[in-house]
């Protein structure tokens, strides 16, 4: 391809609305455009970045024994209403209604879809397993879309759905699917860890996120730095604490006036007392019904794991009107001891001795309360967010908190769907029973972005050479010189007879703004002919990714960049397992 006849429309500037590296760099390399919040236009070179990432995923997808099909973005909210998922699925969900007033939405996802396809087309356990999956545009309406193909609202994804007779069987499946997924983005070649994750909105019993480790993700991952366990702050536990014998002799409980002292910081100051002898006490409403929520003064409540502990749907932090509304409580001085509403407390606070709370009561708090005499909480166990402070759960190891770029997640689904939307198959004994499903899905168009957000320097783009638009750019500095011409447009042909994707830029360009768009939208390799060849019949070869450079006689040149690019593409495409 040639540069001159290329829709690539770089830029100098950095687009104000670009807050991440990702936005910045594919707004200016002319890969993508906005169209309206949260939804972009793929230019040509942003589409072959796309599509790299989507034949990997495709390659792997079917050596894992997957089939492609493709599903309606347009579902019926007939379906979404079985599921159960019309109504708490929330704003994201696109709904609309057709002219003949039927209501339907546009697929953020497609279990209800697929399994509608299973209750119809699989009857028996001898048609099992079945793994399907697609490659399609998804949406989903995000209330504050962001960071360009990070977090739009439209968006390029793989989702697979699979489908066993037993437990055991879709373990095997949801295995197969965790390997292929650590094929993919080591082909990617991408750095990635697997934690484990919240099955949130799409529901199920267990799932891991695939992430990609990147200063701007937005997702905060918790890693073992000696044992293999990872997963994301919403999910990592936190080990029970070591309960000693004995200890501090109990205390009587006091009520101590704190006049104007709300924070535990300020009321740790006037008592004289560190900040982890206070049990705090926060308010959050689960669908809809005050809940306090009881931690260490020194650490903070995890909303998914209270969530998760409710068995909620919807948990969020109450406000100070709110709090007092539903409580009557004063704000600041709220605490467990005769609390009127539900408590929930972390394992943490049942072993502690001797604590300092609230008193429900403006200006005063207690001391000396105790755990289990004072107070007697509703529902116990891992509620905080773990911190580096904290050992793994799985070894007794130190930990780092890191943060990364979901790129994949893959659940266990169970029964979940087929037993609402009545989809079952005739097992080995004749009887229906309904199917055990898996859900696994890829960002495709974020792999893209978080590929960038990884490999880039301040003169643009470092694609990984398997999600390079092109392989290998030629420069022809030399537009008025026949003999300099004719050598790149051979040296291109070259290449492309020996199955490389090649740019040619013929464009009569000064050799700086040639060099510098080359570095921006990254492609691995750049040949330049100009002087050195004219002179020498040598051209020179750099590689972007560390600025390499060597030259090559130009008779030979095709021949040494082919073996260099295939040998790394072969290298990419079979990692370790």
């Amino acid at each position: 391809m040639r540069y001159s006849q290329m829709l690539l429309p770089t830029t100098k500037e950095t687009p104000s609305e670009a807050e991440v590296v990702s936005h910045q760099l594919l707004l200016r390399g002319g890969f993508i455009r906005k169209l309206t919040s949260g939804v972009y236009t793929y230019l040509p070179l942003g589409l072959a970045a796309v599509q790299r990432v989507a034949q990997i995923v495709r390659e792997e997808m079917n050596r894992a024994g997957a089939l492609e099909l493709l599903m309606p973005m347009v579902q019926p909210a007939d379906l979404w209403k079985e599921s159960g998922r019309w109504q708490k699925y929330g704003p994201e969900l696109l709904r609309f209604t057709d002219r003949h007033n039927r209501e339907s939405c546009l697929g953020p996802t497609h279990e209800e879809v697929i399994t509608d396809l299973a209750r119809r087309e699989l009857q028996s356990y001898r048609q099992l397993p079945k793994n399907l999956y697609q490659i399609q545009s998804k949406f989903r309406d995000e209330i504050r879309p962001r960071f360009g193909l990070m977090r739009g609202r439209e968006f390029v994804m793989k989702d697979a759905y699979s489908f066993d007779e037993s437990d055991e069987a879709a373990g095997r499946s949801y295995d197969r699917m965790y390997e292929a997924y650590h094929r993919i983005f080591q082909r990617c070649g991408l750095e990635f860890r697997a934690v484990e994750a919240d099955t949130g909105t799409i529901g199920g019993s267990f799932s891991h996120e695939f992430m990609v480790l990147a200063a701007t993700g937005e997702d905060t991952l918790v890693i073992c730095n000696e044992c293999s366990y990872a997963a994301n702050v919403e999910k990592a536990k936190v080990a029970p604490p070591v309960i000693e014998e004995g200890g501090e002799p109990l205390q009587e409980m006091v009520r101590v006036e704190t006049p104007g002292m709300k924070k535990v910081e300020a009321v740790a100051n006037f008592l004289k007392a560190a900040p982890s002898r206070f049990i705090k006490t926060m308010i959050y409403l689960a669908d809809g019904e005050p809940v306090a929520a009881l931690v260490r003064g020194d650490r903070e409540v995890q909303p998914v794991k209270l969530k998760n502990l409710l068995g909620a749907v919807d948990v969020e932090l109450a406000d100070d009107e709110t709090v007092f509304k539903k409580t009557g409580l004063p704000v600041g001085y709220l605490g467990p001891v005769g609390s009127p509403i539900r408590m929930v407390a972390d394992q943490e606070v049942m072993a502690m001795r001797n604590c300092i709370t609230g008193a429900n009561e403006k200006q005063f708090h207690l001391t000396g309360v105790q755990p289990g005499r004072d107070f007697s909480p509703t529902v116990i166990g891992d509620l905080r967010q773990i911190t580096a402070e904290d050992r793994c759960p799985s070894c007794g190891g130190s930990l780092r908190l890191t943060e990364g770029i979901e790129v994949g997640h893959i659940f266990k689904l169970g029964t979940a769907y087929s037993e609402a939307m009545n989809a079952t198959f005739q097992d080995r004994d004749g009887q229906a029973r309904p199917f055990v499903m898996g859900c696994y899905g890829i960002g495709v168009s974020r792999v893209v972005a978080a590929a960038i957000e990884q490999n880039h320097d301040e003169n643009g783009i470092i694609f990984p050479l398997p999600l390079a638009p092109f392989q290998v750019i030629i420069l022809n500095l030399g537009v008025n010189s026949e003999a300099v011409t004719v050598a790149a447009e051979q040296l291109a042909e070259e290449l492309r007879g020996e199955g490389l994707e090649v740019l040619l830029d013929d464009r009569d360009e000064r050799p700086g703004s040639k060099f510098k768009d080359a570095d921006l939208i990254g492609i691995p390799y750049r040949v330049m002919v100009g002087k050195t060849f004219e002179k020498e019949g040598k051209v020179e070869l750099r590689r972007r990714r560390d600025g390499h450079t060597e030259t090559l006689a130009a008779g030979e040149a095709a021949g040494a960049i082919a073996a260099m690019v295939k040998a790394e593409l072969a290298a990419s495409a079979h990692p370790e397992n």
